[in-house]
This record gives structure tokens, sequence and C-alpha cells, in this order.
């Protein structure tokens, strides 16, 4: 490992790290006006969601109904007051017995 490698290594540390320092720092007991609050409680979310759409559509090659089976269980488990370990097994269960039938 040459000093490229560690060179790299710091800067990728030092990327992720500004942006999670810079809030903490600069905006340390601040109050948000509610909107603004709102919105920046759901962008977790809206990024979740944009991270995995595009994976469901692809998550079988050749075949979205894959994609979509599992995506609507894990939706229904969701709805119905499941956790995620509950969502993510049911979700497995339920595309394993698909994929033999399959």
């Amino acid at each position: 490992m040459g000093p490229t490698y560690w060179w790299m290594l710091f800067g990728m540390a030092l990327v992720t790290y500004i942006p999670r320092m810079i809030p903490l720092t600069f905006l340390d007991g601040k109050e948000f006006p509610p909107i603004v609050s709102g919105v920046l409680r759901n962008i977790p979310y809206a990024v979740l969601g944009a991270l995995i759409f595009p994976a469901i559509l692809f998550v079988q090659e050749g075949n979205i109904l894959f994609g979509m089976i599992g995506a609507g269980v894990a939706f229904l488990i969701a709805f119905f007051g499941g956790g995620v370990m509950s969502v993510v097994l049911g979700t497995i269960g339920v595309l394993a017995v698909y994929s033999l039938f399959m």
C-alpha cells in the first residue's frame, strides 16, 4: 500500500466527515420553522425510496414481476405494522416460494 492509497483513504474520510460535521457545528441548538423541520424529517424516506425503486425494477433480469411482488409484499407487511425484520424476512420467504414455482 503506497502513499497514493493513504491519500485516497484520507480524502474519502474527509469528504464523508465534512457534511456530517457542518450541521452539528453550525446548526446545533437552532430551531427551524415547522415546515422546514417537516421537509428535513422526510428527506431520508425520499432518498431511500429513490435508491430502492430502480432496484425493484431490475432485481431479476427480464422478470419485472419478481421485484413488483417483493415490493408489494414488503409494503403490505409494513402497512399492517410489521417491523423491519418481519418485512425483510416475510418478503424473502414469499419470493423464495415464488421462485420455486416460477
